[in-house]
C-alpha cells in the first residue's frame, strides 16, 4: 500500500469528476481528521429534518365539556412541504417523526376543572396523550404539552384532540394567540435515521 501526499486534487478536465475508489471499496477517514465541507455543495450526505411544520391557533375555540374535540390550528408558522392542511399533518414521506402539541385553556366564570387531556391521534386513533387530573382545582387557566416519536407511512395523518371535564359543565375555551402561537400549537419534523 502506498501513500500519496499532496495539497490539491483536481480532475483533468475543468468541471470534471474525481472518483475515490470503486464499488465495494471502503474509504476510511482516520480519527482526528476534520473534513470541512462547509462551503461545498453536498449531495447524498446526511439528511434533512423535512417535511416539517408548525401551526398555531390564532383565535379562541370553545369546546364541549367532557368530549374529545379536534383542535383547530388556523395559521402556519412554517410548512416546508405543504404537508399540513385541514388541521391534520400528512407527511407524504415515510420515516420517523417527532410530533409535539400544546394547548392553553380556560374555564370562564370561575368553575373548577376535574380533568384535562391533550392527545395526538394517528389515522383517527389516539396514540399518545398527556393528562392533568386537577380534582376540582380552582385554577381557571392551565397549559398541557404532549410529544411523541412515531413511524409514518406516506398517507398516515396526525391530529390533535383536547378533552376537558369541567366540574359543573359550561364553557371551556382553548386560548388562541393572534401573533405567534405561544398558547396553542402543533408541529412535527422528520427525524434523520
Amino acid at each position: 500500500m502506498g501513500t500519496i501526499k499532496t495539497t490539491n486534487i483536481e480532475p483533468i478536465a475543468d468541471n470534471g469528476t474525481v472518483t475515490l475508489g470503486s464499488s465495494g471499496d471502503t474509504i476510511t477517514v482516520p480519527s482526528g481528521v476534520t473534513v470541512n465541507m462547509s462551503s461545498a455543495t453536498q449531495t447524498g450526505v446526511g439528511g434533512v429534518n423535512t417535511p416539517a411544520f408548525e401551526a398555531y391557533k390564532p383565535s379562541n375555540q370553545d369546546i364541549s365539556d367532557a368530549t374529545y374535540t379536534k383542535v383547530s390550528f388556523g395559521t402556519e408558522l412554517f410548512d416546508t412541504d405543504s404537508t399540513f392542511a385541514s388541521d391534520a399533518f400528512t407527511p407524504a414521506v415515510s420515516g420517523k417523526y417527532n410530533l409535539y402539541a400544546q394547548i392553553m385553556f380556560e374555564t370562564p366564570g370561575g368553575h373548577e376543572v376535574d380533568l384535562a387531556i391533550l392527545a395526538i391521534y394517528k389515522n383517527g386513533s389516539r396514540i399518545k396523550y398527556a393528562k392533568q387530573d386537577l380534582a376540582n382545582d380552582s385554577t381557571l387557566t392551565t397549559t398541557i404539552t404532549c410529544s411523541t416519536v412515531v413511524d409514518s407511512d406516506t398517507n398516515d395523518y396526525f391530529e390533535v384532540y383536547a378533552y376537558l371535564d369541567r366540574t359543573s359543565g359550561g364553557t371551556i375555551r382553548l386560548i388562541g394567540d393572534g401573533s405567534n402561537g405561544q398558547t396553542c400549537s402543533f408541529g412535527a419534523y422528520k427525524i434523520i435515521t
